[in-house]
């Protein structure tokens, strides 16, 4: 592992204000702006919401739509003079979940050594979710724990490690 990673975690409840701050620190940086969106469009409300995102977002960015091999995508796009923006880890997580057959932590070690080496500034953000009340079933509460392991190991290597709530960010960590 490199002494320093360049990458930041962005971690927030729903609706926190975590996206929108992690756009400005990506705007903040200089040369390219690139956004993988990691969401999939399973109903209509969803293809909605990408679409809104698509339109706010504007011509700054550069857009990867990657639902499932997040670390091929950044590793295409690892040039130093690139800023990546990742939202959202819990979305990839579900979208592991979703494939059949697929080991969802075994996905997540990859991610992890790439982030801790990559030359690009990785921002990643994700929904903290450990903080509610234990959910009622077993898909719920193994999606929790794949969130709450990843968090904390992607929490290790990062540079900084910023919590968002009501659109204030608490930094935790650089």
């Amino acid at each position: 592992m490199s002494e320093i990673s360049r990458a930041v975690l962005v971690l927030g409840g729903a609706r926190s204000g975590k996206s929108a701050f992690a756009e400005r620190l990506v705007l903040s940086s200089e040369g390219p702006a690139h956004y993988i969106a990691t969401g999939r469009a399973w109903d209509d409300e969803m293809r909605s919401r990408i679409a809104t995102h698509r339109l706010q977002r504007g011509d700054r960015w550069i857009t990867h739509e990657e639902p499932l091999n997040l670390t091929e995508a950044l590793k295409s796009l690892d040039h130093a003079s690139n800023t990546i923006l990742v939202d959202c880890l819990t979305l990839w997580v579900t979208n592991l979940m979703m494939e059949e057959g697929r080991d969802v932590e075994a996905a997540f070690k990859p991610l992890i050594d790439h982030a801790a080496e990559a030359r690009a500034k990785i921002i990643l953000v994700s929904n903290e979710v450990g903080l509610g009340i234990v959910p009622d079933n077993r898909m719920a509460r193994e999606f929790r724990d794949h969130a709450g392991r990843l968090h904390q190991q992607i929490a290790a290597i990062a540079a900084e490690v910023y919590f968002v709530a009501a659109g204030l960010p608490l930094k935790m960590k650089g």
